[in-house]
């Protein structure tokens, strides 16, 4: 299963996400980002190939739901609420992306 994390820049919670669960049984995480200068840009390639996106905030998934047609279903973009407050890598911001994303991929997954 290829799993999307989706915020703004692509440089703190996106990435951590992808680094976080880049092992994680099951799923192939990726990560981009909304804005057009960010190092992993969202492109309707990313969008179509992703079984899950998991958005970092609601004007994340409204952006995708909005531009992108060929994305997966509305359950299957997840809104994580996760402010733009934490550094790359920060304890805090891994504990938060376990707590919000491992109860739903194990879900997802033993229903798959």
């Amino acid at each position: 299963m290829k799993v999307l994390f989706v915020c703004t820049a692509n440089k703190l919670r996106s990435p951590t996400a992808e680094d976080v669960f880049r092992d994680y049984p099951g799923i192939e995480a990726l990560s981009a980002g909304t804005d057009s200068a960010a190092p992993r840009p969202l492109t309707k390639e990313l969008v179509a190939s992703a079984d899950l996106i998991f958005a970092m905030e609601t004007h994340h998934r409204e952006r995708i739901r909005s531009k992108y047609k060929q994305r997966p279903a509305d359950s299957r973009i997840i809104t994580l609420h996760i402010p733009d407050e934490y550094e790359r890598g920060d304890p805090a911001l891994i504990e938060l992306l376990r707590a919000k994303v491992e109860p739903r991929l194990s879900s997802i997954l033993s229903v798959s």
